[in-house]
């Protein structure tokens, strides 16, 4: 029989000799691998972007950018202060500062004690200076940093009492604050209400409240450029090679006039301070990080986040570490006055006397709160920009380096035998640079001095070095990626 061809033989294939359905899955996975490699690249670029720029990101990327990078994702402008060439009256001030013939021994200036190549501050790791006129007259504090003084407030119990011109009673202030309780410093967070602490001032306890009073003190200190009298310095004005300058900006009766030459003179090293910007660089790495012109190795931007939390080091509670809202760089302190019972320093002369004690806000180098015991053992809070640099730390120069100051906050409660000498019976004398009837104002609520007596401590070894890490971006001079 004869059969049909047609009935016998499968249907003919599409072109390419594979069925439709083969080809329309293929067709679709390539579709699918198509948009696959779409979005990753989309995310590659998302990525990308994200690291360039942190500061576009959603709060939540920008953070996972942070922790990968180091990059600032909310970088702000800083509001530095003005770089204009010194007026005349802080060009005199400058060669005032420098002047040795000034003092009684004829070889200390203020730069002796506050040396610009080191931060104002003591270029040596002495607890104390030497001075007087034969420059064998020990100390009792070491010099602090003059940076970063251009906003301090005049001292105050509260807060600033503004442009009034109406007298301060800083008894009548203190009398009235004695039943407030201290409030809590947290880092970052804002207190509730305005502190009524001791704040602002100058020098240790505050006593100088502006520039201007501060450089006189020392000229006239016997342990210091020694000279006996007011009218000493203003003779040694009289007989400088810029004494004409004198005459050219303040007028020719000037000369005669003993105190009001004294008085523009401390005025004209105010100025120096104030226009000079080496006295306020903010030229540190962690200013190029805010402004997002740097980025944080992961050592210091751990130690920056252990700075900033309150539970950890909340060395933010004090060092204030955020810019201003109108956009001033961070000062690094609130300018308080605080209780710390650092141990005290046998190295400091004046110390071998066992009754000796150095408190601070009531005493002994100021005299009008000798009454306020509340007070006795608080120092003002210094700046801790450029602290790396410094070889002394505290009131009394007990440390030397910022592991040992570390160390201080980390175990002062938890482990005080680490930190404090034994009496000869083998008792830790803790706080032994406070009389005893003054201890209750040492700071036992702020983390981390919250801790009891073997308690883990706040910190671990790592955590300290992270923040010593953090610490050193506060340095100035940084450039292309170096301090």
């Amino acid at each position: 029989m004869n059969h049909s061809s047609d009935t016998a033989l499968p249907s003919p294939l599409p072109a390419g000799g594979e069925p439709g359905p083969v080809i329309a899955r293929r067709s679709r996975r390539k579709r699918l691998a198509w948009s696959a490699a779409g979005i990753a690249l989309a995310f590659v670029v998302y990525c990308a972007y994200a690291l360039v720029y942190p500061e576009r990101m959603p709060p939540a990327v920008g953070a996972i950018v942070e922790d990968l990078t180091g990059a600032n994702p909310h970088p702000v402008h800083l509001l530095r202060p003005q770089n204009a060439p010194l007026s005349a009256v802080a060009l005199l001030g400058k060669q005032i500062f420098f002047d040795t013939s000034l003092s009684a021994s004829g070889t200390q200036s203020c730069a002796s004690c506050h040396s610009p190549q080191h931060s104002y501050g003591p270029d040596n790791a002495f607890p104390v200076q030497l001075g007087g006129a034969h420059l064998n007259q020990a100390g009792y504090r070491p010099p602090p940093s003059l940076t970063y003084l251009y906003r301090q407030a005049p001292f105050s119990i509260g807060p600033d009492q503004g442009d009034t011109d109406a007298p301060v009673d800083m008894t009548q202030l203190a009398s009235q604050a004695a039943g407030m309780q201290r409030a809590q410093k947290t880092a970052l967070a804002a207190p509730a209400a305005p502190a009524m602490v001791p704040q602002g001032g100058l020098f240790w306890d505050g006593r100088a409240d502006t520039l201007q009073d501060q450089a006189l003190g020392p000229l006239t200190n016997p342990v210091e450029m020694a000279n006996a009298t007011p009218e000493d310095v203003a003779r040694k004005l009289l007989q400088t090679r810029y004494v004409d300058q004198f005459r050219q900006l303040f007028g020719p009766t000037i000369v005669g006039n003993p105190s009001l030459l004294i008085s523009e003179a401390m005025f004209a090293v105010g100025r120096y301070q104030i226009e000079d910007p080496s006295f306020h660089a903010f030229s540190s790495k962690y200013d190029d990080w805010l402004e997002g012109k740097a980025r944080l190795t992961r050592a210091e931007l751990h130690g920056l986040q252990l700075f900033n939390d309150k539970d950890k080091a909340n060395c933010a509670g004090c060092h204030l570490s955020q810019p201003s809202k109108d956009g001033l760089p961070p000062l690094f302190t609130d300018t308080q006055y605080e209780a710390l019972g650092v141990p005290r320093n046998p190295a400091i002369p004046a110390n071998k006397n066992p009754t000796f004690f150095d408190m601070g806000v009531c005493g002994p180098f100021r005299h009008d709160l000798v009454q306020q015991t509340q007070y006795c053992g608080m120092f003002l809070t210094p700046t801790l920009r450029n602290a790396a640099q410094r070889k002394v730390f505290f009131h009394n120069g007990v440390y030397h380096d910022l592991k040992q100051v570390m160390d201080f906050y980390n175990l002062r409660n938890t482990a005080p035998e680490k930190i404090y000498p034994r009496d000869a019976a083998g008792k830790v004398r803790k706080y032994d640079d406070l009389p005893a009837q003054y201890h209750a104002n040492v700071d036992v609520g702020d983390a981390p001095f919250d801790r009891k007596f073997g308690d883990q401590p706040a910190m671990n070894d790592q955590d300290i070095q992270d923040i010593i890490a953090f610490m050193k971006t506060l340095s100035d001079g940084y450039q292309d990626g170096k301090s």
